[in-house]
């Protein structure tokens, strides 16, 4: 049914990085002690300023943990976030989780939801045309696609922070503190807060989220047009939905994930919250001009489902009765020329910020913390913490961009607007089945094994 899972060919250079693929047995557990147990003070070499308490600076903070590396996590908000709902985990990102560390899969597997019915695992969703009756008066039934090296699996956001910050000590993070000025000194980074107070550190990492200040001191002078996030021309109405009312609307069709495809929207639906809730992701295109000043924009419950009256069937018209009716727009970094500036490195959306099309943004996140925190356990001296963020971006800026580009051509697709396949589902489920391969199947060891290479090669003299 699927697209098999492609035995990859690497060049001669590869060749020297690459040996046969195989699960490695886990490291030896970080300990995570409670905070009466710390020392006050680290005679470390360096020490590291996370800023933003998302999915990738968290993860990034256990690698760092588990690479026996310096840092204090920085929050502008007043506690933890928990905003947002489902979030998709590909098989390239559990396993870059195992390679942090192994608790952090396992913790995720614990929360995590797949499809309900026997048999799907492998289906990461069904695409289906949106319009009344779902396709069948045109005789098309549901399309799979997915891999067998994909297993389909997404948690609450809530609930997978709750687990990442439970690995992380409290007294390495700080609340409350929106970064408002960075000043790069020759052995040194000063962050100056909103709140007055300012901190020292050797080097910066901003994980801050795709509107981040950090990104404005990464590229700002060299690439003042690439600072700000770009509008997609899409927005979203986000929810979620029990899933035995959204049984009793869709009836098994709710047991499974599904991408109900329709002209200029779409929906993303799937299980969550261990088969007890429903989230839907509700994708309008207008390739018109984002001119509200805050990135959400509550209309009325009227205005919301003129959006898809008339372009979907009337039992998704019905789901909408569930949702708040807050317009999301979706912004991305289609284009980041660099990710580092001296002691100043992007992690995370604030680097590649992408739409949700792929289910592909978290992932890279966690991508990038495996990466990073590999790196930075290898730096012996402040030095050399340039040439890790060099490396970084070497290794992981082409492919985290090629995930927003091709993010970006999946949303057309989704919404019957991408000129090569229009509305023809057969056509659509071809391309969907072959286009996820490259993003599950990266060998994240070629990758750590690059690094190394790297590394040796750049420090032999730092």
């Amino acid at each position: 049914m699927f697209a098999a899972c492609s035995t990859h060919i690497f060049s001669p250079l590869q060749s020297l990085f690459c040996r046969t693929q195989k699960e490695h047995p886990p490291k030896t557990e970080a300990k995570y002690v409670s905070d009466e147990f710390l020392p006050e003070e680290s005679d470390a070499p360096f020490s590291i300023a996370i800023i933003g308490a998302g999915i990738g600076g968290l993860t990034l903070a256990i690698g760092c943990l588990k690479q026996d590396v310096s840092f204090v996590l920085y929050e502008a908000a007043a506690r933890y976030s928990i905003i947002g709902a489902g979030v998709g985990i590909g098989p390239n990102a559990v396993r870059a989780m195992y390679m942090i560390d192994p608790k952090l899969r396992d913790m995720y597997y614990e929360t995590s939801s797949g499809n309900l019915t026997p048999g799907k695992e492998h289906v990461m969703m069904e695409a289906m045309y949106a319009e009344e009756g779902f396709g069948e008066k045109r005789g098309c039934p549901p399309a799979p696609f997915g891999a067998e090296c994909y297993q389909r699996t997404s948690a609450h956001r809530r609930d997978l922070l709750n687990h990442l910050t439970s690995m992380i000590p409290r007294h390495q993070v700080r609340f409350s503190k929106r970064v408002v000025d960075v000043q790069q000194l020759p052995n040194s980074v000063i962050i100056h807060f909103e709140d007055g107070e300012t901190v020292e550190h050797t080097a910066v990492i901003g994980a801050d989220g795709v509107k981040g200040p950090i990104r404005r001191f990464v590229l700002g002078k060299d690439f003042p047009n690439e600072v700000a996030p770009t509008y997609t021309g899409r927005y979203v109405y986000r929810f979620t939905i029990p899933i035995q009312e959204a049984q009793k609307i869709l009836g098994n069709l709710a047991d499974d994930a599904k991408c109900f495809m329709g002209d200029g929207v779409n929906l993303m639906a799937y299980p969550i919250s261990r088969g007890t809730e429903y989230n839907i992701v509700a994708v309008v295109c207008k390739e018109e001009p984002w001119t509200h000043d805050k990135w959400t924009k509550k209309v009325s419950k009227e205005e919301m489902v003129a959006d898809f009256k008339g372009k979907v069937d009337e039992r998704l018209i019905k789901m909408l009765d569930w949702a708040e009716p807050v317009q999301w727009s979706l912004h991305h970094h289609i284009n980041t020329p660099i990710y580092y500036n001296r002691r100043l490195c992007l992690l995370g959306d604030s680097a590649h910020g992408t739409t949700p099309h792929q289910a592909a943004g978290a992932g890279q996140g966690i991508e990038d913390a495996l990466i990073m925190s590999h790196v930075l356990g290898k730096v012996k001296t402040p030095q050399q913490l340039t040439v890790a963020f060099e490396i970084f971006d070497s290794i992981r800026r082409p492919r985290a961009q090629r995930v927003v580009q091709t993010s970006y051509e999946c949303g057309q697709i989704y919404s019957l607007a991408h000129p090569e396949f229009e509305d023809d589902l057969a056509r659509i489920a071809i391309n969907l089945n072959r286009r996820f391969l490259w993003i599950w199947e990266h060998d994240l060891e070629l990758d750590l094994k690059k690094a190394d290479v790297m590394f040796e090669m750049l420090t032999a003299s730092v």
